[in-house]
């Protein structure tokens, strides 16, 4: 009774929501200051009377803000119930069931959990360089280019960067659609709108949870060629985001200044915590992102650092495995936070 590609999927495993007091949750790269004091004003005058209606199924004023901010058409824009269902969409829009979906590894977990429900193959290639990336599907040698490629740019969970002049290289050699997956890309110094504004084959994926501090609300978009864009809305849930999340949603991106300071603050306490990190002899990768990849070293490893920063009361992200086993990922947090973090760090460096 139940679909075989179903019984045999691995599940995403989405990072552990403790609910234990005082704890200090590096894990979900959720943003560690609140958001705009707009979203909090529109949630106490939220008219309760208005929940009886369904929301705008197209959500309309939303999309004519990112429009605005992106330099587009309001058709240009989809709005969706956070990235991972615009994710989740893609792989039914633009793909075929004799199709297959290509992606990097390490990245994003949730593209292989998303090809598997289609049951269909996947095209997966080692992460390449900046300079190899235009030619990673040429050298591959594929006998069936991918009918969707995702980017995580930044990418997770190395926290690296693709520059746009290299993703334009990149997508005018695939022929298929690609998708750049940039929920971090606020943190970064260049984003890729400008390609999924110019070209026919790319879209561009962004979240509010990460900048703009509303992972609770759920609320994702794309950004791409209208045709594009369409296809998407053809096959979405008839009230995709709700009413509350909408207002929230509109609240926050009226308020960009705000964000904006979140993410100065975020970016000043990474590349201080990384500099501490380096003198403590971790090597970490130079991040675009909100959290930091790195590996402590020898003769520690990231599982004991893990464990060692559990007893302190301190969550981190491990992923197990030959590419991933030996770094952490560690979500920047307040400052206070992070300065706990280094307490541990050297401590554990003394032992």
């Amino acid at each position: 009774m139940i679909r075989k590609s179903v019984q045999n999927l691995e599940p995403y495993t989405p990072g552990e929501q403790p609910k234990i007091a005082n704890i200090i949750k590096l894990n979900t790269n959720e943003n560690a200051y609140p958001p705009s004091p707009k979203v909090l004003e529109v949630m106490r005058n939220f008219d309760l009377n208005t929940l009886n209606l369904y929301p705008d199924p197209l959500c309309t004023e939303i999309r004519e803000i990112i429009a605005s901010q992106a330099g587009c058409g309001i058709e240009n824009v989809f709005v969706g119930n956070g990235s991972d269902e615009v994710l989740r969409l893609a792989t039914y829009a633009y793909v075929e069931d004799d199709d297959t979906i290509g992606y990097f590894s390490p990245s994003y977990s949730l593209y292989p959990v998303l090809t598997a429900i289609r049951a269909i193959e996947s095209t997966v290639l080692p992460l390449p360089t900046d300079e190899e990336l235009p030619c990673a599907l040429d050298k591959a040698e594929l006998s069936k280019k991918p009918a969707l490629f995702f980017v995580a740019n930044p990418n997770a969970p190395t926290s690296t960067l693709f520059s746009p002049e290299q993703m334009r290289n990149f997508c005018k050699r695939n022929s298929g659609v690609v998708l750049i997956d940039e929920a971090y890309g606020a943190f970064a110094e260049k984003d890729c709108i400008e390609l999924a504004l110019s070209m026919p084959n790319v879209v561009v994926c962004r979240t509010m949870s990460k900048a703009w501090s509303l992972a609770g609300i759920r609320l994702g978009y794309l950004i791409g060629p209208a045709d594009l864009i369409e296809a998407i809305y053809k096959i979405k849930d008839s009230y995709n985001v709700n009413a509350l999340t909408q207002q929230v949603a509109k609240a926050a991106l009226s308020d960009p200044e705000w964000m904006n300071a979140n993410r100065e603050k975020i970016i000043a306490t990474r590349t201080h915590i990384i500099n501490e990190q380096r003198k403590l002899g971790w090597e970490c990768e130079d991040s675009a992102t909100n959290f930091i990849w790195c590996s402590p070293p020898p003769p520690e490893t990231a599982e004991s650092v893990k464990n060692t920063l559990r007893r302190h009361g301190i969550i981190v992200r491990y992923f197990p495995g030959a590419q991933t086993g030996n770094y952490l990922r560690i979500t920047v947090g307040t400052d206070k936070q992070m300065d706990a973090l280094l307490e541990v760090l050297k401590m554990k460096g003394q032992e």
